[in-house]
């Protein structure tokens, strides 16, 4: 299942757990820290992560509180320029904790707050420990009045955080769902054939999703240098004239065309593949025309993502045809050139986690190690192997 369609799932879960009379918050809270995780949503997983009493956000977190109530007893107001604040902020950054996201939430007034529980107690232990409370009153140490005031506090924030991502990712549009449906597939196969042209083809949709009119040209660019590496592969250069149609090194187009009329047997399979190859076959002949002339017109994000949508499509049709052998290397390689293939071997990692890794290093336009251990599913053991037979 793909990840928008899981993190949909975990999401309409935990708003049934929150609607419901008998639901619980800790479970709610559960599904948000997983969804949010999916869709890389930090802010929603750290605060999610926070509330379930996860000790690596909550440690540098008590070192500020601590920091706040001691000067607060001594009639200190909070003087973000003081050495040590710059130094705790600077500690939170680096487990990605953003202290202005969770300021907007009402958070330091609970966590400061010892009758809530502050950072000692997770929702899961309040949410268990109520009962008690409402039955023989306070115990010294949690209020009553006081835990249902944060527990309401988390029951409303966790129903808003997942009612964003449920709007989200409900109402995105059926087109955006139905490609990203094509482009997991078309990403998947390329990494498992051909990782190096996988990379290509991610990094063009990543430049054709920027802002950038820069990164639109970019991705053109990008195209090109793909469909070449395609047609070197599928279709090395020939002398061969067929029906006036020839196969120099220099005619990827063409010799991408010719290996479609050898390889796909199912005529609509290959009117539809040359369809799209044509298409971009055009576009391609005359954008190069005009930069040979010297004519430098701006390309439009349209323009671009049409090319792309175009190269998913084509490839959508050729995938089952596709036989690439990975290259292999004898030396220490760079961990930015090497394959799926390697990844995996070298690692003794799963596919799946490979498959991320390589994904990792398109995102991040390279792979430090800090990086790579952020990858779901490298861990320490992975790390230490990665340092031995990878050159970073």
């Amino acid at each position: 299942m793909y990840k928008k369609e899981e993190a949909l799932r975990i999401v309409e879960e935990g708003l049934k757990e929150l609607e419901s009379q008998k639901g619980s918050i800790t479970v709610a809270v559960q599904k948000l820290s997983r969804a949010s995780n999916l869709l890389e949503e930090k802010n929603y997983y750290i605060w999610a992560e926070i509330e379930l009493g996860n000790e690596k956000y909550i440690e540098p977190l008590k070192e500020l509180v601590s920091k706040i109530l001691d000067e607060a007893q001594h009639g200190k107001s909070i003087n973000l320029s003081d050495q040590t604040y710059k130094d705790l902020l600077e500690t939170l950054t680096k487990v990605d904790i953003d202290i202005k996201f969770l300021c907007t939430t009402n958070f330091l007034l609970q966590k400061t707050n010892s009758g809530t529980g502050g950072l000692n107690k997770s929702i899961h232990h309040l949410e268990e420990h109520l009962p008690y409370l409402k039955k023989h009153g306070n115990d010294k140490t949690l209020y009553l009045n006081n835990v249902q005031e944060r527990l309401a506090y988390v029951k409303g924030k966790c129903h808003k955080y997942l009612t964003d991502l449920y709007n989200r990712l409900k109402f995105s549009g059926t087109v955006a769902s139905g490609f990203d449906l094509l482009k997991n597939a078309v990403d998947d196969k390329l990494l498992d054939l051909d990782p190096e042209i996988a990379e290509q083809l991610m990094l063009a949709f990543r430049s054709v999703s920027s802002d950038s009119k820069e990164e639109w040209s970019q991705a053109l660019a990008t195209c090109r240098r793909l469909l070449e590496s395609l047609a070197d592969i599928l279709y090395p250069p020939t002398d061969e004239n067929i029906n006036g149609r020839t196969f120099k090194q220099n005619q990827y187009i063409n010799r991408i065309w010719r290996f479609m009329d050898v390889a796909i047997e199912s005529k609509s399979n290959k009117d539809m593949a040359k369809a799209h190859l044509d298409y971009l076959g055009s576009w391609m002949a005359a954008d190069y025309t005009l930069t040979c002339k010297g004519v430098h017109t701006e390309v439009s994000q349209l323009e671009a993502t049409k090319a792309i949508f175009h190269i998913y499509l084509m490839l959508a049709d050729l995938l089952e045809y596709l036989n690439i052998d990975p290259q292999n290397r004898t030396t220490q390689p760079l961990i930015t050139e090497v394959s799926l293939d390697e990844i995996e071997a070298l690692l003794n990692v799963k596919r799946d986690v490979a498959k991320a890794i390589i994904v990792a290093r398109v995102k991040n336009k390279g792979l430090t190690l800090k990086q790579l251990s952020e990858v779901q599913g490298v861990g320490s053991k992975t790390i230490e192997k990665a340092k031995e037979v990878f050159t970073f």
